[in-house]
């Protein structure tokens, strides 16, 4: 099938990839693909509705909590079509339309989510350093721009990629390494000099990666001092104990960032089912882990949890 017409990409498709290798179990892989969008889908849901209904709850770390959970719900939204359609229907091809579409919608809400770890972060921070200042600085109209500003950097960050990916022809083969679209993955298929994709590409890998989890680093530098500071040892372990969980999300969200994007511009030579697999994990764990890591750590937020499902 050709992946371009030479004037016009309107008919040219691109052709997702499931588990090469594994193409006799494909049962198996619905299954397991079926059951972790559905926790996914379902703890997020569950989480923004207990948040929304109890008045206990609308404090800034539920708050940015819960964007959190719309953030990891759009991701797994974004994703479940093409990776559901490849393996439950065995549907392959995706419009390049509706592929720049797919990476827009997949990179910018990772640029939100990592937004949204940073402003959990600096929570934490504010929360151990000033605590009689709590409510004060984190007001919920600054808390709300602080979430505009998280989706306006999103977009205006990410916007540029799908936009330069439809000026490029596509002669080249047109499968795709993943069952979704990724910009860098798109990218290697263009049939012209993509440096300006790569550079732009790698400032943003830079400028999310770099700038996000140096700031993070950096809060928790200030929570530790701060943290060290106290006298009574209880005292200390209460404090941290508060920032388990978002530790938790940090490792979840960084780990297979970090390790897809290095695999994607330096690994020539890597297994390609190393960075299938560990795309997959890059997308689909951290949406499914983060509301089950929350509920378990917090106590309160398990506690109305329970008294929903008993009731």
């Amino acid at each position: 099938m050709s992946a371009v017409n030479d004037t016009k990409f309107t008919h040219a498709v691109f052709l997702v990839t499931g588990i090469p290798g594994q193409e006799d179990v494909p049962l198996w892989f619905s299954v397991l693909f079926c059951f972790t969008y559905a926790i996914s889908i379902t703890g997020n849901s569950v989480i923004l509705f207990i948040i929304k209904t109890d008045p206990s709850l609308h404090e800034p770390m539920y708050i940015f909590l819960s964007m959190l959970a719309v953030a990891d719900l759009a991701i797994s939204i974004a994703t479940m079509p093409t990776t559901l359609g490849i393996f439950l229907f065995n549907s392959r091809e995706i419009s390049l339309d509706a592929c720049f579409a797919q990476l827009f919608f997949i990179h910018s809400l990772q640029c939100i989510e990592s937004s949204v770890l940073l402003l959990m972060a600096f929570d934490r921070f504010v929360a151990i350093r000033y605590p009689l200042k709590y409510a004060s600085i984190l007001t919920l109209p600054r808390i709300a721009k602080m979430g505009l500003v998280c989706v306006v950097r999103g977009v205006a960050i990410i916007c540029p990629l799908p936009l330069l990916l439809q000026q490029y022809r596509y002669c080249r083969a047109n499968i795709l390494s993943h069952s979704y679209c990724l910009h860098q993955d798109v990218m290697k298929l263009a049939c012209a000099d993509v440096r300006v994709n790569s550079i732009y590409g790698l400032f943003n890998t830079l400028l999310i990666l770099g700038l996000d989890t140096l700031l993070i680093f950096l809060s928790y530098v200030m929570i530790l001092k701060t943290v060290l500071s106290i006298a009574s040892y209880l005292e200390r372990l209460r404090a941290l104990n508060t920032c388990v969980s978002h530790l938790c999300a940090i490792m979840l969200f960084y780990t297979p960032m970090i390790g897809l994007s290095v695999i994607h511009r330096f690994g020539i030579s890597s297994s390609p089912l190393l960075q299938i697999l560990l795309g997959y994990v890059y997308l689909l764990v951290p949406p499914m882990m983060n509301p089950i890591v929350y509920s378990v750590k917090s106590k309160h937020l398990r506690a109305r949890i329970m008294r929903v499902f008993i009731k």
